[in-house]
């Protein structure tokens, strides 16, 4: 039997098990997708530790995981744009993407561009997404200095790249050990920390993207970015309060946003760090990695 990844319970890593279960039947416009890669992200550890319960409760036992990429093994009947043997990549809405097999209506996938590698194509769907809905949502361009702070993390990485690539100057918050990535990729690297604030309004911004939380949105307001021009994805306290943007993935989600990234992708346009791959049935350690912060790009899941 297949297996996929289930918890009965919030709590950290230890309560996940990777369980037997039946595969998925492709019914109406849905596909059955063999799972080849498939990322994890913070937002779904926040939520298998019930942090965000008031706002996307878990049902138990409750499945994980959005971003996936494999081969279409089924189509339903009312599936159009995709045939059995395609190579794919797309999320799933119904916390189901950690596992070796799953069911997604067709809408949700688009064809994964041959020198794209699995792992890349499989971390996409949220982080891509969501950085994608950041530049959108501080209109970035030419002219613009933009800060992003986070810029070595999975979302902060793309958020940074794609804002260099519409035009805007971009300044990259991150650790000494992500400087030299940053910098090889045209963007300019600022440590965090003490004389931070001194260090940005020298530089003069006129937009923030905050992938990290802890004090980003009030550092921009007091530097004098309207707040029409911060969006944070990290800070559900500051953000309201500042009334600043709050654009994710949900801003930016669909098969269209995810062909061009996977476009920009393939023509080395935009890089997807992976930081590192595991197993499935080493789902736990997988996201242990992940607690212990700084990682650079994304962990991802091979089943």
């Amino acid at each position: 039997m297949p297996k996929a990844v289930l918890f009965d319970a919030y709590g950290g890593p230890e309560v996940l098990r990777v369980a037997d279960v039946a595969v998925p039947e492709p019914e109406g416009d849905r596909v059955l997708v063999r799972v080849l890669a498939a990322a994890i992200n913070p937002g779904e550890a926040m939520i298998r530790e019930g942090l965000l319960h008031d706002r996307w409760p878990a049902t138990f036992p409750s499945g994980q995981g959005s971003d996936l990429a494999g081969v279409v093994e089924r189509t339903g009947p009312g599936a159009q744009g995709v045939a059995t043997g395609d190579e794919v990549l797309g999320y799933t809405d119904e916390r189901a993407g950690h596992a070796e097999y799953v069911s997604v209506p067709a809408g949700q996938l688009t064809a994964k561009p041959p020198n794209v590698p699995w792992e890349v194509a499989g971390s996409l769907a949220i982080a891509g997404s969501t950085g994608y809905a950041c530049v959108r949502a501080v209109a970035a361009g030419p002219g613009d200095r933009v800060a992003v702070a986070g810029a070595a993390g999975g979302v902060g990485s793309i958020a940074a790249q794609l804002a260099r690539h519409a035009g805007a100057e971009v300044i990259g918050i991150a650790g000494p050990a992500h400087h030299s990535w940053l910098s090889g990729r045209g963007i300019q690297p600022m440590g965090y920390g003490e004389g931070l604030e001194e260090r940005l309004r020298a530089a003069g911004i006129d937009a923030l993207i905050d992938t990290h939380g802890t004090g980003y949105v009030r550092l921009a307001i007091d530097l004098g970015v309207a707040p029409e021009r911060v969006n944070t994805v990290a800070d559900f306290t500051e953000g309201p309060r500042y009334g600043v943007r709050m654009d994710g993935a949900s801003a930016a989600t669909g098969a269209g946003v995810l062909a061009e990234l996977a476009a920009l992708v393939a023509d080395g346009a935009l890089e997807v760090p992976i930081a590192a791959t595991y197993p499935l049935t080493e789902v736990r350690a997988a996201y242990e990695h992940l607690a212990t912060g700084h990682i650079q790009g994304k962990i991802v899941l091979l089943p």
